[in-house]
């Protein structure tokens, strides 16, 4: 069964159309593309999955849950229960800037309380490690580069234990030379078999990384397919035209 199911999803601001009846699956393990020119709702439809938008239509299930079923929400404990299987990294970072880099990543799992804070502590050492910042536990956002703030996000979205990431644009507010060690991070979750969902203009990670690439304009879903061949033999003018513009 696909861990992430969305069909005919709808949205709407005002009497302007942002998607349109959109419709794909996410299988566990995958690592999905999504890649489009701006305004083509690619990051409305990603914080939909998360709530952060609201739908006017369709449904969006996780895990076999329904998020939103045929456009009607269930209560805010289920919805809760459903969003909490994904984390989600933000283009601009979204770090608290009067925490250290250690409690920003703490900070969600000490206020759920699942777990003893011996181990959110641990687990925040290791997860530093893992993005190459544990010399950082003690130093606050501002002091870090954008890259650096970067893997933070991405450590303090495993600190939940998600099922799922999603990434909306993770390095386009970078410099190109702090995009490699960004990429390179998420490389490994996704050797590591994280399912992910990644929202981007790295159209050579798309290739390398992601097994599915679908291609999003005007709210719709144009193509989608294996990177390769939606990267280097795209079926519709639509895909034609957007690589051959970004792929110079």
């Amino acid at each position: 069964m696909a861990i992430i199911e969305v069909s005919e999803l709808k949205k709407s601001f005002g009497d302007l159309e942002v998607l349109k009846q959109i419709t794909f699956d996410v299988q566990k393990n995958d690592v999905v593309a999504i890649i489009g020119p701006s305004g083509s709702g690619k990051s409305t439809m990603l914080r939909s999955l998360v709530h952060l938008e609201e739908i006017n239509g369709g449904s969006v299930r996780i895990s076999g849950d329904y998020l939103v079923k045929d456009g009607v929400y269930p209560k805010t404990q289920e919805i809760k229960q459903v969003t909490s299987r994904m984390g989600m990294v933000f283009q601009h970072f979204e770090l608290f800037p009067h925490l250290t880099v250690k409690e920003n990543l703490e900070l969600a799992p000490k206020m759920t309380k699942r777990e003893p804070t011996d181990a959110i502590r641990r687990r925040s050492a290791e997860l530093l490690e893992k993005v190459g910042l544990s010399d950082k536990a003690n130093v606050y956002p501002s002091k870090l580069s954008g890259g650096q703030k970067q893997r933070v996000a991405i450590a303090r979205a495993l600190m939940m234990n998600p099922e799922i990431l999603l990434f909306d644009e993770p390095t386009s507010a970078l410099d190109p030379e702090l995009t490699g060690e960004v990429l390179a991070v998420m490389k490994d979750l996704a050797e590591e078999h994280m399912t992910m969902i990644v929202v981007t203009h790295e159209m050579g990670f798309a290739q390398e990384v992601a097994n599915r690439v679908i291609f999003m304009d005007k709210g719709e879903i144009v193509e989608s397919g294996n990177p390769v061949e939606v990267l280097t033999n795209p079926q519709h003018e639509r895909t034609k035209a957007f690589l051959n513009r970004n792929l110079k």
